[in-house]
């Protein structure tokens, strides 16, 4: 299917071909017929986009402070690596979208295949969109005008938020797309309203929508010219709807309110303030989040469990049926708003016309219909793309290896590990076409897909990576292994008992008849250099050790997926796991006991606690302690070893510096940069997947540490003071 992507380097817009998206639970599989671009968000990308380095750096100062607290704790060479391929992804662009439903996902049950709707979903010619974003078109509304419907939600949102009445008196600031429609809904709620910008022709438009109008372009003084507006009195209210990084229009809006008046941002503009003009006058001051409640929360939009109407009467999807309502009604004209449309073939010349013609407004794009272009033909799940030659390194046939899953450790670390390894990069998958699209022309796969299916049924895939969320891990294991794949699956191998127990009878009953598949879990850590290296350094001493791991985790939201104990597993499980695994390597003998507790055993509103203390006890006699903590400062390196034995002390900080003391040759071992092994571990992998022999990690201890890792999880959740003895193994 056909998308618009938009480089982030040089500002570009793309018209590519993407796989198809699936649908998911509580989604809608919808075919466009029209978009509308955006022109205030859009023009905004694409001026972001062409910017030089500075000047985006100038535009972003918090991303700077990110950027710069990264530089402390991971390195320049880190660093540099992830500034350089955040620039390069290639963005989706659009979010006001008309077309028909091909499919509904489970749960959906006030939409049908054929309806017609209006949502967010990108320029595409297929779009997943949740359900709560979507809402049916009545057959007066054009689809032309239904694309209005998402704009005017955000303008309608800005109203309930200002609570204009009826003879009130009005400003709107910023006469786009937005500040127009927000004209005529506050002129329909009975309003006195005066717009403000500088562009003729919209200034032009809302006189016709009945608003006393002032242009800046002649230096008018809009303060005084409000006054006046308001008999003297000060506007009750105003809508900034500009977009603009001059703080003018919020000091402006304040100085034309009268006492106790209200304004609302509904754009982007600075926010220097001057608390004088507010103070004196007691005004109010909110800032518009998007169509309404429910916007960027997941469990609104993406799981799809909606606010209850008696207590939340206007969420984003109920904005959006008022706002359809209004076009039903013919209240609100949106016609008058539309100044071209282009066929979307021609997006770049739509695009041109955006940044270079003052006139333009609302933009249309149009998609070719069912018998130019059949739906069979653009809805394909896979893609394949032309790659360089270069891009294939090693054996004449290298084993082909395919991606499930993009997000940024994936793109970040193991792809760029895998073609280290000189594997072949077959196929890459993800839930969205231009994510999986990005990824295969940043790296060089040979497809990009949708469907994880696609995968597990090609006989020329030898081997796959599972790097989704860690609720799928389990079940894409099982699938690739049943499929006869070998597997690396990013931590953790499972997030319970049952999954686990489902693994193991599973690898084990395929390794009784047939040639052993490679299986591993990516425990980075054991490969590290500086771990390789005190391995090597405690050879000669088979006595008990003592080890303590600092982990400097860093705090992350109770409502971030991972710690949604039925999607990440929560972080013991999903993060905590790696250091399980890497004591459990260096004491070379199985784990016999668990010992935990938790800083917020008592108060803590996350399922499972993630500032906490559990030591183990390992079979030789040696025990390990892991602090694993969260409220810690992100400058301070984030992991830390220390092991004790035989009168001798090693400590390792943050993969950087390696130092002992007490050890006949050895004092220090300082890297340039930061190596947690990855590259090492994905090598092993590749290896045993070419030559056959012993897998990079005992399976054994693949199930041992998950094992482990889940009696800790079942601790810390019971939020109790907790030991637990396990048998030995041999």
């Amino acid at each position: 299917m056909k998308q618009i992507l938009q480089n982030q380097k040089t500002g570009n817009t793309e018209l590519v071909d993407v796989p198809c998206p699936q649908v998911k639970n509580g989604h809608v599989l919808i075919r466009t017929r029209k978009s509308l671009i955006s022109p205030g968000t859009e023009r905004a990308v694409l001026e972001f986009g062409k910017a030089g380095l500075f000047e985006k750096a100038r535009k972003n100062p918090d991303k700077v402070r990110a950027v710069l607290e990264r530089l402390k704790t991971e390195g320049i060479f880190e660093t540099y690596e992830a500034v350089t391929r955040k620039l390069e992804q290639r963005i989706p662009l659009g979010y006001c979208n008309a077309g028909v439903v091909l499919d509904i996902g489970k749960g959906v049950y006030h939409l049908r295949p054929g309806d017609r709707v209006a949502s967010n979903g990108k320029h595409a010619e297929l779009v997943n969109v949740p359900m709560n974003l979507c809402v049916k078109i009545p057959e007066t509304v054009s689809d032309d005008h239904a694309t209005f419907t998402v704009l005017g939600a955000i303008g309608l949102e800005g109203l309930r938020l200002a609570q204009p009445t009826l003879g009130e008196t009005f400003v709107v600031i910023g006469l786009g797309l937005v500040g127009l429609i927000a004209v005529q809904l506050l002129r329909a709620n009975g309003c006195r309203v005066m717009g403000i910008d500088m562009n003729s022709h919209r200034l032009a438009l809302a006189k016709e929508f009945g608003a006393h109008i002032v242009d800046l372009s002649d230096g008018r003084d809009p303060v005084a010219e409000a006054l006046v507006f308001s008999r003297e009195r000060g506007v009750d209210g105003v809508l900034v709807t500009a977009s603009t990084t001059s703080s003018d229009p919020i000091r402006h809006a304040a100085q034309m309110c009268r006492k106790r008046g209200r304004i609302v941002l509904v754009g982007v503009t600075g926010l220097e303030l001057s608390r004088d003009d507010f103070y004196e006058k007691e005004i109010s001051f909110q800032v518009s989040c998007s169509y309404g409640p429910g916007r960027y929360d997941p469990v609104y939009e993406e799981q799809g469990h909606d606010y209850p109407f008696g207590f939340v009467r206007w969420t984003e999807q109920r904005n959006m049926e008022a706002m359809m309502d209004l076009l039903e009604a013919q209240k609100i004209d949106v016609e008058s708003l539309i100044s071209h449309r282009f066929p979307l073939a021609e997006a770049q010349a739509a695009y041109d016309v955006l940044s270079n013609d003052a006139r333009s407004l609302g933009i249309i794009l149009e998609y070719s219909d069912d018998t130019e272009r059949p739906t069979e033909s653009i809805r394909r799940p896979l893609v394949s793309l032309s790659i360089r030659e270069d891009r294939v390194k090693g054996l004449a046939r290298p084993p082909a290896v395919s991606f499930i899953g993009a997000g940024d450790h994936a793109t970040r670390i193991l792809i760029p590990a895998f073609q280290k390894a000189g594997v072949r990069l077959k196929s890459i998958v993800t839930s969205t076409g231009a994510t999986s699209y990005q990824a295969a022309k940043q790296f060089g796969f040979e497809q990009a897909a949708t469907d994880a299916d696609a995968v597990f049924a090609d006989p020329d895939v030898d081997c796959v990576v599972i790097a989704t969320r860690h609720d799928t891990h389990a079940r894409f294991t099982k699938a690739a292994l049943k499929s006869g794949k070998h597997v690396f699956v990013e931590k953790p191998l499972a997030i319970s008992r049952a999954e686990l127990k489902d693994i193991v009878d599973l690898y084990t009953a395929q390794n009784a008849s047939q040639p052993q598949r490679v299986l591993t879990v990516g425990f980075n850590r054991r490969f590290a250099p500086h771990i390789q290296k005190i391995r090597e350094l405690m050879k000669g001493f088979d006595g008990p050790k003592s080890f303590v791991m600092t982990v400097n985790a860093g705090r992350i939201p109770s409502d971030h997926w991972i710690q949604d104990p039925a999607v990440g597993g929560g972080r013991i499980i999903g993060e905590a796991c790696h250091f399980i695994d890497l004591l459990r390597y260096l004491a070379q003998s199985p784990v016999t006991s668990v010992q935990a507790d938790s800083m917020e055993a008592s108060s803590s509103r996350l399922p499972c606690p993630d500032t906490a203390t559990f030591t183990l006890g390992f079979q030789d006699g040696s025990i390990g302690a892991i602090h694993y903590f969260s409220n810690g400062d992100k400058t301070f390196p984030k992991e830390r070893l220390e092991i004790f034995c035989s009168g001798k002390i090693l400590q390792m900080n943050n993969f950087q510096k390696l130092q002992g003391w007490g050890w006949p040759h050895f004092r220090k071992m300082n890297l340039w940069k930061q190596d947690k092994g990855h590259t090492h571990c994905v090598g092993a992998f590749a290896k045993a997947v070419r030559e056959g022999g012993s897998l990079p990690i005992p399976f054994e201890q693949l199930i041992e540490v998950t094992e482990v890792s889940l009696i800790v999880h079942e601790m810390l959740s019971n939020r109790v003071r907790s030991r637990i003895e396990l048998a030995a193994k041999p």
